[in-house]
């Protein structure tokens, strides 16, 4: 039974695996805001260490 259906259940897993992986993304989300905070600090530290 296995072998007549292993393409459908190995569809399914994949399907699922990608809606997992949308939703982790998704729920984990950085807000732009904190993104462009944190570029401008390391953007601040690494001009501070070149000028020294």
């Amino acid at each position: 039974m296995l072998a007549k259906y292993w393409k459908k259940i190995c569809m399914l897993i994949l399907i699922l695996a990608c809606i997992f992986n949308i939703m982790s993304k998704l729920i984990k989300k950085v807000s732009l805001n904190e993104e462009l905070l944190s570029s401008a600090k390391y953007m601040y530290q690494q001009n501070e260490n070149k000028t020294k």
